[in-house]
């Protein structure tokens, strides 16, 4: 594999490492519903930090990742900020805006990038997969890090989603697509979910008892001799052979097999070359194959007019992504109660997605959202709470009455094409306000316009909105400057010591318990009071070993505290299968197996 080198790297390569922990700090006032951090999130602050402060409760349990990161065309203007302290790197990261001019924009782009992409990495779950919204700006830099970070043989597709429909005139080349990178944590661990098969091209003209049925060829690519052979028509007495280059699919006992099951049809009337009977039933159970060209996805037009409908025509946001865009990654990716995370969560397309799909399946998918931009309570968030909620829209409907090339041939005789226009115009002045004609591109276009006031309904839900705290060193624990509360820091010690997310059904706050792995019990003997914690009552003593141990002597107990009355030696005289972790220090790490 062939390393992608950039200026930087040697800083970042391990920078999310050094990232700090910070609380996810929960504003009610805020979201919907009843505050859990188990639910689904809307987190404002620096995606970096809060990617890190997610890893405790979300490392590789995330189904399906979406990213729509900055394209880095030079006219976006987004800022550098990541603290790094390399004097070597600081001066060359200090240009903000990164703009077309910055020579070096690629370079800080691929900086950027890396620590979250291995932190979306961290939080990925196995069998899960990520989806990156690119275009050729980055596409070549952004594939030769996902190879370094997922590993080549991970890559599963580069989609092409046709997201401008229209031509841009005034440059020679119009682009009307982007990229969306695919690549599987697991690549043997991922199952897509196939494409649904479309009912509407089956039907049952014979009665069939095994239900609708459509015909597919009963020829493939290649020439096997084996598969090579006449086949004679029962009706007509004529034979077929494959057609030149090609083989029949089956072997002849198989096609025998299928023609006294009823699976061989000879055309409509029976006269023609052999098919096969494809039931709707089977096609159900393996879907339609994923194709790498997305062009029946909403365009990036549609997903304007989609977020602008939300909020009532006000201009909220450039670009959007169309909600059945994330509706596709999502299926592919995320079972109906998968977990879904969007690090550039932009106006919150992907929130609505979730939500939607969720209301038309029945499903309990979750959303974890991050957005950085000031905006991300009053655009982002406030999407989400209208598509919850319901909303009202007040608009301009059109619908397109008319079609038609303009040839030179149709101009020779305009007075027909008039006609037809005026008749469309008559028919349909009662239905709509006004009728707008248009040239464009060749083409003649004909459609209705009026105005309408809509209410539309919520499809239901909560979301948590949260901000990120201050960051807390736990060397600097006991300086009583930050004081996580109790599953706060628990969850991070759990995930320090163990290389697993805690389970908070299992917290027993009251009791100092945190959980346990298949050869451990944890346990934190803390509360976020400065006074308690230089106290006796914080101590791991010979009684409170003993009370911890009683609780399953068939495993061992890990105790994190800020001190201990009692020594490891005296523990092993006594029998207690206990280790004590100091909290400043609490860098422990159990060996996992």
């Amino acid at each position: 594999m062939t390393a992608l080198n950039f200026r930087g790297k040697e800083f970042v390569f391990n920078h999310h490492l050094t990232v700090p922990y910070r609380n996810l700090l929960p504003h009610p006032d805020k979201g919907i519903g009843e505050p859990t951090l188990d639910g689904n999130l809307i987190i404002h602050g620096d995606n970096l930090h809060a990617l890190k402060s997610l890893v405790p409760r979300y490392a590789d349990k995330v189904d399906c990742i979406f990213i729509d990161p900055p394209y880095n065309t030079g006219n976006e203007g987004w800022c550098y900020n990541d603290n790094l302290n390399a004097p070597m790197i600081k001066d060359w990261l200090r240009a903000n805006p990164i703009g077309i001019e910055d020579g070096l924009r690629h370079d800080k782009w691929c900086c950027m990038m890396w620590p979250r992409l291995r932190l979306l990495h961290d939080l990925l779950a196995e069998s899960g997969a990520i989806f990156v919204s690119i275009d050729d700006n980055e596409f070549h830099r952004l594939r030769h890090m996902m190879d370094e970070i997922f590993e080549e043989d991970n890559f599963i597709a580069s989609f092409v989603w046709h997201h401008r429909k229209s031509s841009q005139n005034d440059i020679n080349i119009s682009l009307s697509h982007n990229f969306v990178l695919c690549y599987a944590k697991r690549k043997e661990k991922f199952n897509p979910r196939r494409d649904p098969i479309d009912a509407s091209q089956y039907s049952n003209p014979d009665n069939d008892e095994l239900g609708p049925w459509k015909l597919d060829p009963m020829d493939a690519p290649n020439i096997r001799k084996n598969l090579t052979y006449p086949i004679t028509n029962p009706k007509t007495g004529l034979t077929h052979l494959p057609p030149k280059g090609r083989c029949w699919r089956f072997s002849p006992d198989e096609f025998k097999k299928a023609l006294i099951d009823n699976r061989i049809v000879f055309g409509r009337n029976g006269d023609s070359r052999p098919q096969y009977k494809r039931y709707l039933k089977d096609a159900e159970n393996t879907g339609k194959s994923i194709p790498t060209i997305w062009n029946t996805i909403s365009t990036a037009t549609d997903a304007k007019y989609e977020i602008n409908k939300i909020f009532d025509n006000k201009n909220m946001f450039e670009t959007p992504k169309p909600s059945s865009l994330l509706a596709k990654i999502i299926n592919i990716a995320a079972k109906p109660n998968g977990v879904i995370l969007d690090s550039f969560a932009g106006s919150g397309t992907t929130a609505q997605a979730v939500l939607e799909l969720n209301k038309k399946d029945g499903g309990n998918r979750r959303f974890i959202l991050i957005e950085m931009e000031e905006y991300a309570d009053r655009l982002t968030a406030e999407r989400v709470r209208r598509v919850i909620n319901g909303y009202r829209f007040s608009g301009t409907q059109r619908e397109e009455l008319f079609r038609e090339n303009i040839t030179w041939s149709k101009l020779r005789n305009p007075e027909k094409i008039m006609s037809e226009v005026e008749i469309i115009e008559n028919l349909n002045l009662g239905k709509f306000e006004k009728i707008k004609k248009s040239v464009r591109n060749g083409e003649l276009t004909v459609s209705g316009e009026k105005k309408i006031l809509e209410k539309v309904e919520g499809v239901k839900g909560s979301f948590t909105y949260c901000t990120l705290s201050e960051s807390f060193e736990l060397d600097k624990l006991l300086t009583g400057d930050l004081l996580p509360d109790f599953e706060a820091i628990g969850t991070v010690l759990f995930y320090t010591a163990t290389k697993r997310t805690i389970n908070p059904k299992h917290i027993r706050e009251s009791e100092f318990y945190l959980g346990k792995t298949d050869n451990h019990h944890l346990w934190l003997i803390y509360k976020p009071d400065i006074v308690w914690l230089k106290s006796p009552e914080a101590a791991l003593s010979l009684s409170r070993a003993r009370e911890f141990v009683e609780t399953d002597t068939t495993k061992k107990h890990l105790v994190f505290a800020p001190v201990r009355y009692i020594s490891q030696k005296v523990l092993e005289e006594q029998g207690l299968p206990v280790e004590f972790v100091p909290l400043p220090y609490a860098l422990f790490r159990l060996n996992r197996g």
